[in-house]
């Protein structure tokens, strides 16, 4: 997804698991083969070979997948990749509100705390009943109250 900042388009890109957790982000000037690389080099690094990678129909992605994670099976699909999609609208909500985004060394760092604690704090509603839901809320509060009285200890 495109984010201006100070009136210059940035990248957003986006890694999500099957679940539609976040795995990480990126923000970076330039949506081409080279950038596709860094960003994949970076999630093999941190969460090793996938199975099977879906992306847009960007044809830059093809090269690096190829040459990066050569046995794993990518798609290259419009419908495919809705979970990515689905998950950049609490990106934008949370823009809205802060008026914008100001460099992209604030989007970056902002956007890879918000996506963690957006996993803990929203569990995927379809998966679970609604008592289930509320148990795991009030255990995400739980831990938050616990390690902020202990970041202020």
């Amino acid at each position: 997804v495109v984010i201006p900042i100070n009136g210059v388009k940035m990248w957003l890109w986006r890694a999500v698991d099957g679940n539609g957790d976040v795995l990480d982000i990126l923000v970076q000037p330039r949506r081409n083969a080279k950038a596709a690389k860094r960003f994949l080099r970076r999630l093999i690094a941190r969460f090793g070979q996938p199975r099977v990678l879906i992306t847009d129909k960007l044809r830059s992605y093809i090269k690096p997948s190829r040459q990066l994670t050569p046995e794993a099976d990518h798609r290259a699909h419009k419908g495919l990749n809705n979970r990515i999609e689905g998950s950049h609208r609490p990106t934008r909500k949370r823009e809205k509100i802060m008026g914008r985004f100001k460099s992209p060394r604030q989007a970056q760092r902002f956007l890879a705390a918000h996506d963690q604690i957006n996993t803990v704090f929203r569990p995927r509603r379809y998966q679970i009943s609604a008592n289930s839901y509320r148990h795991a809320r009030a255990d995400a509060f739980g831990l938050w109250k616990d390690y902020a009285a202990e970041m202020a200890a």
